[in-house]
């Protein structure tokens, strides 16, 4: 079994990554880490887990395990190593933001490689420690790596995507109140999304002459989890020849599937898929993308990336069900 503890279970991402572990036939939850809320039970605060463990959070760390999962705020992470550390057996898996760019990828002896099984699958599978990728950054990347590897794209790339009011985080704000975001729609961060660089980093690792612009408009949607983008560049591919491309690149992948009509992101809401299709509208392509911001988008993408590091099946513990409704 492979021994987990979790430092910053008490967000959602720690929750999320909880659940999961809980159930994974290979793992063993072995302690959950919480300043806040030490002593407290998981179902105190993850009050969904009342009935199936009676762990409490500690507010010690034990380095008796085999992988950490790091779910803190970005720009924690980092300090956090910086003044604690493990031995090099602990593998690191960081949800947050602070190693996922190549020149902030090192911390004393411990270099981080970027999470994204669709385009890191051998690296991932030999890697020590994993900077799991931000929630609309795999949304996107997803939708843009068949055409990045191929070396089709060549146009400037716009997009507009949707998340629900997970992805701000456990922390209470302004934006994520619910007289605010009940029945309201906004856009934030326009054209300056911190995932920007992430994407732009591995696109351009794949497609080193890529020089044209990626506009990205994220929306606050009314809606708590979950991310549909939509994504179109001019492209001289037939719909047919884009899926195809799609479909072949995707043939392996463990929770990416091409879609021969419409999605929608109640099929992707608590599972570990992303689901993908393509249409064509004059010389523009366009590109649906869906996933579980909180799964695919961060804590069952992480499992998925300890699978990998593991020698495990990347599905172990992630055959997680949609609802109908």
């Amino acid at each position: 079994m492979i021994k987990v503890g979790i430092i910053g279970g008490a967000g959602y991402t720690g929750g999320e990554a909880i659940r999961i572990l809980l159930n994974h036939p290979e793992a063993e939850l072995t302690f959950v880490h919480s300043n806040s809320n030490a002593g407290n039970l998981l179902s105190d605060v993850h009050t969904d887990l009342l009935g199936d463990t009676s762990m409490r959070f500690t507010g010690e760390l034990r380095d008796d395990v085999d992988v950490l999962f790091l779910c803190v705020g970005h720009g924690d992470a980092r300090k956090f190593l910086e003044t604690n550390t493990f031995p090099d057996r602990v593998r690191i898996i960081d949800l947050s933001q602070d190693f996922r760019l190549a020149a902030g990828s090192e911390i004393a002896n411990r270099k981080f490689i970027y999470g994204l099984p669709e385009m890191n699958l051998a690296k991932i599978q030999s890697a020590h420690n994993i900077a799991n990728p931000g929630c609309f950054a795999t949304c996107l990347q997803l939708a843009l790596l068949p055409l990045a590897t191929a070396g089709l794209l060549k146009n400037d790339v716009h997009i507009s995507a949707a998340t629900g009011s997970t992805g701000a985080g456990q922390k209470l704000a302004t934006t994520s109140h619910f007289s605010w975001r009940a029945n309201n729609f906004s856009s934030y961060k326009a054209f300056e999304h911190q995932h920007l660089r992430e994407i732009g980093e591995s696109i351009r690792s794949l497609m080193p002459s890529f020089s044209a612009e990626i506009d990205f408009i994220p929306y606050r949607g009314d809606f708590t989890r979950g991310i549909f983008v939509s994504v179109y560049t001019e492209s001289e591919l037939s719909a047919e020849q884009a899926t195809e491309l799609y479909k072949e690149y995707y043939k392996e992948a463990a929770f990416t599937f091409v879609s021969d009509r419409a999605i929608n992101l109640k099929q992707v809401v608590n599972t570990n898929k992303c689901l993908l299709a393509l249409e064509k509208h004059g010389n523009k392509l366009l590109i649906s993308s869906a996933i579980d911001n909180l799964l695919k988008g961060a804590s069952g993408q992480a499992v998925q990336n300890m699978n990998l590091m593991f020698g495990l099946d990347q599905r172990a513990g992630l055959r997680l069900k949609p609802s109908a409704f």
